[in-house]
């Protein structure tokens, strides 16, 4: 149970993550070559994980916490793509994704 609030809290800043990659991707995307007001809104957040980070990293080893949070974000992401801006998968994105599940699985189970 020791290891689980720490596991929750990098899938949150995981998802803090994506909301301020969304505020980056939202910069690029307008007319002007940079909207500053969405790209420093995503800076911002970014920022605010550092204090997140700091208490996660004191209780999960780096390799563990590496791998949580890299597939958390990679769904979420592509989550965001699909459904917000319209993006479309290929097979061996899909199949990227399921492997990147499937070792959170064994990492959670053996690690």
């Amino acid at each position: 149970m020791n290891n689980l609030i720490p596991i929750f809290i990098i899938i949150f800043l995981a998802g803090v993550g994506v909301l301020a990659d969304y505020f980056i991707k939202l910069a690029g995307n307008g007319p002007k070559y940079i909207n500053y007001t969405t790209f420093f809104i995503g800076m911002i957040i970014y920022a605010l994980t550092a204090f997140g980070w700091f208490y996660v990293m004191k209780h999960i080893k780096l390799s563990t916490l590496g791998i949580f949070y890299s597939v958390t974000t990679v769904i979420l992401l592509t989550l965001v793509g699909t459904i917000i801006f319209k993006e479309h998968l290929n097979i061996y994105e899909i199949i990227g994704i399921v492997f990147g599940v499937i070792s959170i699985i064994i990492l959670a189970r053996f690690g």
